[in-house]
């Protein structure tokens, strides 16, 4: 099966991402894909939370959500729009992912388990915990492509995620993604293709890159990753659109020769030794 992913540097205007996620699910379509895959963050990204409130809405408002499930309708496209900002009932946000099918309805949503508090060497502090409140469920979903197990970026540290994802019988793992450059350069490709190894599934990690208009810089490098760790697709860190080939017989070979879900165990209690 062939995908498509979107790197992109979204801006502090939800709609012209809006613009260019609709454009990208139009060329995904022309170029064969059955599914596309965004970024974290595809609809907006600005760390000025003022500026940022007076655009960001609930579900059934949100101007980028109901322009992207118009063009998956159009073109009849699968979407995984890697996530938006959504604003929840008790005024906190939610970082939320969605598939949405070729007919334009919502199949699946969720929502980042584990929030981004961190200072790095670099100087970059983060708390989206001040903002945002963490999901409370992990997602699979059929999809043409396969079952399909979501994650939001810095979930992808948390290997039990992808653990309970692939027990549920998820063979793609998609991680979109608005990786810093520092923690980029040094993880990102080691974490990604760890989580493909040990789940024995594909990982699709469409990534946000540059430097964007409220003057943060992301690494970019859109992965697609084999389960053997292969890696499919790198896009390095230009905006654009790249595709994908999944063959579906390379997982299920890889999970005969080294079968290690069904190897898997519950893990006991650990004894701690002086």
């Amino acid at each position: 099966m062939r995908i498509a992913l979107l790197q992109m540097t979204s801006g502090i205007d939800p709609l012209a991402n809006a613009a260019v996620l609709t454009d990208a699910v139009a060329q995904a379509a022309a170029g064969g894909a059955a599914m596309l895959f965004t970024p974290e963050m595809s609809g907006l990204i600005d760390r000025e939370r003022g500026r940022a409130a007076a655009v960001l809405t609930d579900e059934a408002g949100d101007p980028v959500l109901a322009a992207v499930r118009t063009a998956a309708a159009e073109h009849r496209l699968w979407v995984q729009l890697g996530s938006l900002a959504i604003r929840r009932p008790d005024g906190k946000l939610a970082n939320r992912s969605f598939v949405i099918g070729p007919d334009g309805m919502v199949r699946a949503r969720y929502d980042k388990l584990h929030l981004f508090d961190v200072a790095l060497a670099s100087g970059e502090r983060w708390q989206e915990s001040a903002a945002y409140a963490p999901g409370d469920e992990a997602v699979v979903v059929d999809t043409p492509a396969g079952p399909l197990g979501l994650s939001i970026c810095y979930d992808m540290r948390f290997p039990d995620l992808y653990r309970a994802l692939s027990d549920a019988g998820a063979e793609l793992l998609a991680v979109p993604s608005a990786f810093t450059r520092p923690t980029g350069a040094a993880h990102w490709h080691v974490l990604l293709r760890a989580r493909a190894i040990e789940a024995a599934a594909f990982v699709i990690a469409a990534a946000q890159t540059g430097v964007h208009a409220d003057g943060r810089e992301t690494y970019g490098h859109s992965l697609v990753v084999d389960p053997w760790g292969t890696v499919l697709l790198d896009m390095g860190d230009a905006p654009g659109l790249g595709f994908a080939e999944l063959d579906r017989a390379v997982l299920h070979d890889v999970r005969e020769r080294l079968p290690v879900l069904r190897h898997r165990r519950a893990i006991p209690p650990v004894e701690r030794v002086a």
